[in-house]
């Protein structure tokens, strides 16, 4: 066995030594408890009780937001490895993790200015429809309209942002990657149904030095990257060093896998080029090989594939983001595209400009349908987590999440 002594943990407020060995991926000790702290309206602990709460449930996505923060946590084929203990009581590995007290109305009004409502599609200033503008349509081969690289290539090409982080893929897994230029955002530009652990990318570009840094990420990665951005551990030197955040819309994601294993008994995995869910009424994933061939797989069997933790996830559309952009139903060649900040109509606004985009109004029909489809997965999930004891919990019992709870009961009425 591996042993490592002597560690030295530095932050702002403490210095510790402790002495601890190599704890391996599906075996874990924690040496010594933490103790919580309030900062913020929100409790602070450490990786003890990010162990017990969040990984050891299997309510952990494998998001990457308490990845390379430290020497602890490592991303490992859709799982956290948590490679040596730590007692500090309070850390960002907790702090930043999506499933663990995250703070809707604090959150909401440090990046908002306004109390979280629980609007089904969140705070945004403008909605429509969008896809790959004149300038972008002959550069690669988009998963549904385009949006998404279209804006990021946007976004680097005229300064917004000094890099990305996105997910690219080796065979069906997930790999995080940090790009700078418009040519390396089309190497990513195919759609990933597996969890994915991108904000591993987006610690380690801040801890590279990297500021302005363009992010795109599912609603769970949105919020762990609003939690970063709201500084929880009141550094007196904190700068945002996000540039853009852009999400994508989410009902779920695969658990990476148990989706291998299945995948493995259909098609050589190898030769996967392309997969694709093509939105309502189709119920059904398509697979892709790079001889052409396609195969269609009934949603039904995909589904059980999700993990648990998904249906405690009560945003399907990311309303931390400041763009948001999905699939438009009906509208295989379209994003729905929801714009919620000034910084992002800006790059919005001048992707269109340039020819990087191209924008219409937004159907009645599409947008009556999914406010009923966001407020359907929100009210589900605050159900599911009220009845677990995972909300507002009081008494020192740790939660999921917290918001007023005037906004909670009106939701689940």
């Amino acid at each position: 066995m591996l042993t490592h002594d002597s560690y030295i943990i530095l932050t702002k407020r403490s210095k510790k030594f402790y002495t601890c060995c190599v704890i391996m991926f599906d075996l874990v000790f924690i040496l010594k408890a933490g103790h919580g702290e309030e900062v913020f309206g929100m409790n602070i602990y450490g990786s003890k009780e990010l162990m017990e709460d969040v990984i050891s449930r299997d309510m952990c996505i494998g998001c990457g937001a308490c990845n390379y923060l430290c020497p602890y946590f490592r991303p490992y084929r859709g799982k956290v490895a948590m490679l040596f203990p730590c007692d500090i009581d309070k850390g960002r590995c907790w702090a930043y993790c999506p499933k663990a007290e995250v703070d809707l109305e604090e959150l909401s009004k440090t990046l908002y200015g306004k109390a979280y409502k629980g609007d089904p599609l969140g705070s945004y200033e403008e909605i429509r429809i969008s896809r790959a503008g004149p300038r972008m349509v002959t550069k690669g081969d988009f998963q549904a309209g385009g949006t998404v690289s279209s804006i990021i290539s946007l976004a680097l090409k005229k300064g917004y942002i000094s890099s990305a982080v996105l997910t690219d893929r080796k065979g069906i897994l997930p790999v995080p990657r940090i790009v700078t230029s418009p040519e390396e955002v089309l190497e990513c530009s195919t759609s990933k149904y597996t969890a994915a652990p991108t904000l591993a990318a987006f610690n380690q570009a801040v801890k590279d030095g990297y500021r302005n840094i363009g992010v795109v990420g599912t609603p769970c990665q949105v919020l762990a990257v609003a939690q970063m951005r709201s500084n929880p551990m009141e550094d007196n030197d904190f700068e945002d060093p996000t540039g853009l955040v852009l999400g994508l819309f989410c009902t779920w994601a695969l658990d990476y896998r148990a989706f291998e294993r299945f995948i493995t008994k259909r098609v050589d995995i190898e030769r996967i080029k392309k997969v694709d869910i093509p939105p309502p009424p189709a119920e059904i994933m398509e697979v892709y090989s790079d001889d052409g061939a396609k195969m269609e797989i009934p949603l039904d069997e995909v589904r059980k594939l999700v993990p648990e933790t998904c249906s405690y996830c009560t945003d399907m559309t990311s309303e931390f983001a400041d763009i948001s952009v999905g699939v438009l139903e009906g509208r295989p060649d379209m994003n729905t595209l929801i714009v919620r900040t000034k910084r992002g109509k800006a790059i919005v606004d001048e992707a269109v400009r340039e020819g990087f985009l191209v924008v219409e109004d937004m159907p009645e029909e599409n947008l009556e349908h999914l406010r009923w489809a966001a407020g359907n997965k929100k009210q589900r999930a605050l159900r599911k987590l009220q009845e677990a004891g995972l909300v507002n919990t009081s008494n020192g019992k740790r939660s999921i999440l917290r918001l007023s709870p005037k906004t909670l009961k009106g939701i689940i009425a």
